[in-house]
């Protein structure tokens, strides 16, 4: 890696990086930070990225999802447990339907920090800093709750540390056994339209397992049939917290970030000479880059070249997000361009980004059926252009939450308020999450064909 360093973003332009009042406390933190543990590990990284080759190949599927950004407050284990679960029933959806295997991806364990497009907010006569994630600051409006207090990356990192450990306990210890996926269902869920369509998918997975269990073929002695690798992604927004996590592998002496095993660059701090970019270009992990309205296949593709030079498959996901109506109008130019210079990447969409409004009530919410409109149109353009559609990233939760329209259930602006929980913009709660799953597997599936012809023409 050619003039980087672990702190070489610093000679670029950053943008949405905290400034702190006292760098003093703060260089105190992150000195203090860096003789943690790692959350996360070189040999983990090397895994997922393995994984996520056979998604470039069309072998396999990314499903990411989880908070738009984590909580203090919201942090209980129940809630990282519903989260998983439903993460664990998509998949299960999705593989079964699609006939591919489905790389779990969380964001979570780290999703703290946020930009924000205004750096002050105002009430009345009172301006304040926007809230920047609980990392950074708090989110009541107040003078003090406001102030960036570099000590906050104390409990992110606690929290991120306590997440992570519940989560491999749930994915190794048992909790993913497909016998027990009857106890993956949410109480809530049981009462939903989506309720007997994943019963009759628990009884056709079970009368497998009997069959298997009759082969000999069962977890005792298969331990994929128990477990599985669930990963942990974040926005890599908040550099100094970011460098202070960057480690060296003893093995390989490559750089690795340890705070979370994937990455992702925003829409808004992709800019190829800017701090953002330079950090990622150094570190092992797969990056994620956010690719808006205003992404330019040639500049997506010299980022990629900079971060990924070898053109290592599984290294680098695009994630779109384009928004319901303009998926045709954006999406085509950007794979065509990244495509005509052979860069191999993950294609991933994004349908909760660019369908973020305004309800009638006052909250910000995303329609159901944007976000499904959005899902589709990603995978028909994939389809008419030879490629292939191999991830959704969605903004989800476990809990029971009223903060996007629409669904099978047909929540309505004026049901927002009764339970609009989160810190940052709407979520689709577990049966919507569940929902989407099902309307798009077949999707997936079709895509996945087409894409595998295209690439056995191609070679």
């Amino acid at each position: 890696m050619k003039n980087w360093k672990v702190n070489s973003w610093r000679k670029y332009p950053v943008k949405h990086v905290p400034e702190y009042s006292d760098k003093k406390v703060l260089d105190q933190v992150l000195d203090k930070i860096k003789t943690f543990p790692p959350l996360v590990f070189a040999g983990e990284t090397r895994h997922l990225k393995q994984q996520l080759s056979e998604v470039v190949d069309g072998k396999a599927f990314l499903l990411q999802g989880g908070d738009c950004a984590e909580s203090f407050a919201e942090f209980n284990p129940d809630n990282i447990r519903d989260t998983f679960k439903v993460i664990l029933q998509m998949s299960l959806v999705l593989t079964y339907s699609a006939s591919l295997p489905v790389i779990k991806l969380g964001r979570i364990a780290g999703q703290f920090a946020k930009p924000r497009s205004a750096p002050t907010e105002k009430k009345g006569d009172l301006e304040l800093p926007s809230y920047l994630g609980d990392n950074v600051n708090g989110i009541e409006f107040s003078e003090k709750a406001r102030k960036h207090d570099p000590k906050r990356l104390f409990k992110a990192y606690s929290q991120s540390a306590s997440t992570l450990n519940l989560l491999r306990a749930f994915s190794h210890g048992g909790f993913a056994d497909l016998k027990k996926v009857h106890t993956w269902n949410l109480g809530y869920i049981k009462k939903s339209p989506q309720a007997k369509k994943f019963k009759d998918l628990e009884d056709k997975i079970a009368d497998a397992l009997a069959f298997m269990d009759a082969c000999g073929i069962n977890s005792e002695f298969n331990r994929r049939l128990k477990t599985v690798n669930f990963w942990t992604s974040h926005e890599a927004l908040h550099l100094p917290f970011e460098e202070s996590m960057t480690r060296v592998d003893s093995t390989t002496g490559e750089y690795h970030a340890t705070s979370a095993h994937f990455v992702w660059i925003g829409d808004r701090t992709r800019q190829l000479d800017g701090g953002h970019v330079e950090y990622c270009r150094g570190i092992e992990n797969p990056i994620g880059i956010k690719c808006g309205p205003t992404s330019k296949a040639d500049e997506i593709v010299k980022i990629c070249n900079l971060i990924n030079p070898q053109n290592e498959k599984g290294k680098i996901t695009l994630i779109s997000r384009f928004g319901h109506d303009s998926v045709e109008k954006y999406l085509p130019k950007l794979i065509r361009g990244v495509k005509k210079e052979g860069v191999n990447v993950i294609w991933s969409c994004d349908p909760m980004h660019g369908n973020t409004i305004q309800s009638t009530t006052g909250y910000k919410t995303r329609r159901f059926n944007n976000v499904l409109k959005e899902v589709k149109d990603v995978f028909a353009v994939h389809q008419s252009e030879g490629s292939y559609a191999g991830g959704l990233h969605i903004e989800m939760t476990g809990q029971n939450v009223t903060e996007c329209t629409g669904g099978a259930k047909n929540i309505q602006d004026q049901d927002l308020s009764s339970r609009y929980h989160t810190h940052c913009d709407p979520r689709l709660n577990a049966d919507q999450a569940l929902e989407l799953a099902f309307l798009i597997s077949d999707e997936i599936k079709k895509n996945s064909s087409y894409s595998k012809n295209a690439i056995q023409a191609a070679s």
